[in-house]
């Protein structure tokens, strides 16, 4: 394996690899929709960890399970997909995932303890999917708006983040039926996704035989980054990727309780959550196009770890009368670090098959780090009997996010020469 030094952008997929399934704007509504999907059960839950905890009587460790068995999947699930595109084609897999994802959504809200850990793991490997294959179908079928495409796709996943937190304790009261109805009801999305996404596969499968490589999940053979495993720059991003993710889901899973715990009422504490998510959408925008004009990253990284310490401590010293500061802050770091990690894959690599290595690699770790945050929160809140020592942790692991992303800014690109 070689690093090399360039600010040249990566090459993309030619327009013979392109194939056009339905009308344009059916597939682009397609893929904002199941976009909309990939974050919303995961921050649905969010607001009703109290309520999950005490309806099966379950410790704080436990319960931080319920957010961290499905990013645990997600790292685990992320290698298999390029299996699944190569033999039934990324439509087809799509399909599929977002149908098991309404499943797990189902699955999660039966009563059972068992059922409720079952649905996260389900969900957990149905976003690994999409995880994969999503980015490398929009890079092939918009070649030349493929920045512009991924921003919108990033940006939409959270938009469905926000109004899943903000929408989960109103639908409760809405609907009457407890934690399990309003968690129930996000299943309907991933319905409508499936619904609108179907004329994709259907104009796949009539292509038939004499389908494009691109049409069936393929695309012409590139040389491959040699060790990158062994890639100190790999392990740099994927660091990065992993501690960012961390931050982010330990307060998925736990930032509406931290204010309930300190006297925040339950409602507004979700306000305050799905505000931070809204946030996070400008920055996860911005950030990467300000990457992009940058021949190294490494200013960048560190302001985002940077606004990461200065959020948590507002959280740490003052909860509830900072809590919307907090948000704001927090809300710009962690949708920009996402947005900036998800950058370095395309910036550090030189070819379609790099990027998707780097992506593979920097998914697996990044999720199984970012597993970590929740449970590990929650068995320290259990120990402790309060969140100061988790945050002070959280403050700790936004400094070795700095370390990563300054390694991962550097002006150098992995190839396969």
């Amino acid at each position: 394996m070689s690093v090399t030094r360039t600010a040249l952008p990566v090459h993309e997929p030619s327009v013979s690899t392109r194939t056009r399934l339905a009308r344009p704007a059916l597939l682009l509504a397609g893929i904002v929709l199941v976009a909309l999907n990939m974050r919303a059960c995961l921050a649905a839950v969010s607001p009703m960890v109290g309520e999950i905890q005490r309806t099966f009587g379950l410790s704080a460790t436990a319960s931080g399970l319920i957010t961290t068995v499905p990013v645990l999947f997600q790292g685990a699930g992320a290698p298999l997909t390029p299996r699944l595109t190569r033999r039934f084609g990324t439509e087809r897999v799509v399909l599929g995932a977002v149908l098991t994802l309404g499943a797990g959504v189902l699955l999660r809200v039966l009563p059972s303890v068992v059922a409720l850990y079952a649905g996260c793991v389900v969900i957990g490997v149905a976003i690994a999917v999409l995880n994969v294959s999503m980015p490398g179908l929009v890079k092939r079928e918009f070649p030349h708006r493929a920045a512009a495409m991924t921003g919108l796709y990033s940006t939409t996943m959270l938009v469905g983040a926000t109004l899943a937190a903000g929408l989960s304790v109103p639908l409760e009261h809405a609907l009457g039926g407890g934690w399990e109805a309003a968690l129930g009801a996000w299943s309907l999305p991933a319905a409508v996704a499936a619904a609108v996404w179907l004329p994709q596969v259907l104009k796949a499968r009539q292509a038939g035989s004499g389908a494009t490589a691109a049409a069936t999940g393929r695309v012409p053979a590139e040389r491959p980054v040699a060790g990158i495993w062994r890639s100190a720059l790999a392990w740099r991003i994927s660091l990065f990727m992993g501690i960012s993710s961390l931050l982010v889901y330990t307060l998925v899973a736990w930032m509406p309780t931290i204010l309930a715990d300190h006297g925040m009422d339950r409602g507004e504490a979700g306000l305050v959550f799905a505000f931070s998510n809204l946030v996070q959408v400008a920055s996860a925008f911005l950030v990467p196009l300000a990457a992009g004009r940058m021949t190294r990253q490494r200013g960048l990284a560190v302001a985002m770890a940077g606004l990461n310490v200065a959020g948590i401590a507002v959280l740490l010293a003052a909860p509830v009368s900072g809590a919307w500061v907090a948000a704001t802050v927090l809300g710009l770091a962690q949708g920009g670090s996402l947005g900036l990690a998800l950058a370095f894959i395309v910036l550090r690599t030189g070819s379609a098959a790099g990027a998707a290595q780097l992506g593979g690699m920097s998914q697996a770790v990044g999720y199984l780090v970012a597993a970590l945050g929740p449970v590990g929160a929650g068995a320290l809140h259990q120990v402790t009997g309060g969140w100061s020592v988790v945050l002070i942790m959280m403050l700790v692991l936004a400094g070795a996010a700095a370390v990563a992303g300054w390694g991962a800014g550097r002006n150098v690109v992995l190839d396969g020469r």
